[in-house]
């Protein structure tokens, strides 16, 4: 990775220029000024200066109006981002407004064109796949998207239009900065018209590559659906960290492929071993290629963006390629080890579980860290098998799960299905197979159950003996109740209702509910006094 030196010292005298004196005399004092990132500048503050170190102060002295007054002055225009620059750079000035729309703080971004940023991608690149590339702020998307704008117009002689929103890949000013190489720059008036210019690119100027930063909207996440269906390269940047925080995003899901709520039979529920509500990919993924960009040298990357949305959706772990730069500049990889998600599992897997104290009043029979196998398989009716691997987490009780009627010791089935009198239970029960009834398909139940036959068999007993229902209290029931509603209500809000009210519940029920929104990744609060107080699951 190489940084092009004179040009950035030259630039960075051009961003000194426009400080306060103070400030810039703070800063040249510093023998790591190649490491600044940002200078900050807040009224009735002392001026700031971020690097890669920390934070340091540039003088005693508050910031006061006409200092911001003198930075205004000197770069360009505000567009309605709020963001401005300096001509010919790629440094980046963005103010924070009062209520009066006057400037109270500017923050100064320190812009640097680097060579070499896309090495350790460069084969996805140059693959001719559309690439979304994802990460924190400042951990490098936009000087990695620009060095693919020159390493595609120039080494590969393509095409490539860049949509400059911001004027941040290609600085400010009317001539784009040269470490674009040939690529050209479509300016964008206002955020709100980027979707627009998206399609202008393509209608007007037959680019072979379009390069779009921080998309944010839906709009921009259909327009770009429409650019990869013309068979353009689209190489973009959005909002998030990793993979699954995009596929749990209302706004972007659509960027790899939507998810809607899916009702199933019961012969097709059954095939699958899930329950009959589940999440499915709606669409084919407008990006063949999802980078995690975790710091300057180090990437996780996801290829083929629609097996790994289905995977994941289907509650299977999820594995990337992690690549990094090692000393000498080799580029190494390696597949990471199996994981969920980072902020929110597919629903029911076994990553999610309600703690048991939580729901059961703290009477666990069995902690999780003592976790017992019991010697019986299952065939599961009607239920899950990643629910009852949820359950086994939460209750510390394990069982084998039959595929095959004849191969089970027990069967499992609820209510619902026991009362059709199917020919499944009907043999099993001629048989001699027990059949465990359970009033409702959630996670109380299912983990009732891991309890009951745990129990059983410390007893002696090899076998087991069918079971009434059991006569639960009233608050268990409207417990089991409440987490049967929020469960269906956050799926109705992930299949794209706006909003969901909740029965009221007292506030230990609504915590639970809280924490169901949590694991499916959907946002809640709490409306209304007591006895009135609901939880309601929304949209962003």
């Amino acid at each position: 990775m190489v940084i092009i030196g004179d040009m950035v010292r030259q630039e960075l005298e051009l961003l000194l220029d426009v400080l306060p004196q103070r400030a810039v005399e703070a800063l040249l004092k510093r023998d790591d000024l190649e490491e600044l990132l940002e200078v900050v500048l807040d009224l009735g503050r002392v001026p700031e200066a971020r690097f890669v170190s920390g934070d340091v102060p540039l003088a005693e002295d508050e910031v006061t109006s006409q200092d911001l007054n003198h930075i205004i002055g000197q770069v360009g225009d505000f567009g309605d981002d709020h963001r401005a620059g300096i001509e010919r750079t790629l440094h980046r000035i963005s103010s924070i407004l009062n209520r009066k729309g006057q400037v109270v703080g500017i923050t100064c971004r320190v812009g640097r064109a680097v060579f070499g940023t896309i090495k350790i991608i460069d084969d996805l690149a140059l693959s001719g796949k559309n690439i979304l590339l994802l990460g924190r702020p400042g951990v490098g998307k936009t000087t990695m998207l620009r060095e693919m704008a020159r390493v595609l117009s120039e080494e590969a002689r393509k095409r490539v239009i860049i949509v400059d929103t911001s004027n941040e890949i290609a600085g400010d000013g009317d001539v784009p900065h040269p470490a674009i190489g040939r690529s050209r720059r479509m300016q964008v008036a206002t955020p709100a018209r980027q979707h627009a210019v998206m399609i202008e690119a393509v209608e007007n100027h037959m680019p072979e590559v379009i390069i779009i930063d921080e998309m944010g909207t839906e709009q921009e996440a259909s327009a770009a659906r429409t650019i990869a269906e013309r068979g353009v390269q689209l190489i973009a940047t959005a909002h998030g960290n990793t993979l699954d925080n995009l596929i749990m995003n209302p706004t972007l899901s659509d960027l790899v492929g939507g998810v809607q709520t899916v009702t199933l039979g019961d012969q097709e529920a059954r095939y699958r071993g899930t329950q009959k509500s589940v999440l499915e990919r709606k669409a084919p993924p407008t990006f063949d290629v999802v980078v995690e960009i975790q710091s300057w040298e180090r990437v996780a990357v996801h290829d083929g963006v629609a097996q790994v949305v289905d995977q994941w959706l289907r509650g299977y772990p999820i594995t990337a390629e992690v690549r990094w730069l090692d000393e000498s500049g080799q580029v190494n990889r390696v597949q990471e080890l199996a994981k969920g998600g980072d902020s929110a599992t597919a629903p029911w897997t076994a990553d999610y579980a309600p703690p048991s104290s939580a729901i059961n009043g703290g009477n666990d029979s069995a902690p999780a860290e003592a976790f017992k196998d019991v010697d019986a398989r299952v065939f599961l009716f009607g239920i899950g098998k990643d629910k009852l691997a949820a359950a086994a987490q939460g209750t510390g009780v394990s069982v084998q799960v039959a595929n095959e009627l004849r191969r089970a010791d027990v069967v499992l089935t609820t209510k619902t299905h026991y009362r059709r009198g199917s020919q499944l239970v009907r043999l099993a029960e001629s048989t001699g197979k027990p059949v465990y009834v359970l009033r409702k398909n959630t996670m109380p139940q299912v983990e009732d159950f891991l309890r009951s036959i745990s129990k059983d068999l410390g007893g002696g007993g090899g076998r087991f003996d069918q079971r009434p229902e059991r006569d639960e209290g009233a608050s268990q029931e409207v417990m089991e109740e409440a987490m049967q509603e929020a469960e269906e209500a956050a799926n109705r809000v992930l299949g794209g209702e706006d909003q969901v009210v909740l029965s009221p519940q007292r506030s230990y029920v609504r915590r639970l509910q809280h924490l169901l929104g949590q694991r499916y990744n959907v946002h809640s609060t709490s409306r209304g006094r007591d006895p009135s107080r609901a939880v309601m699951f929304y949209r962003t």
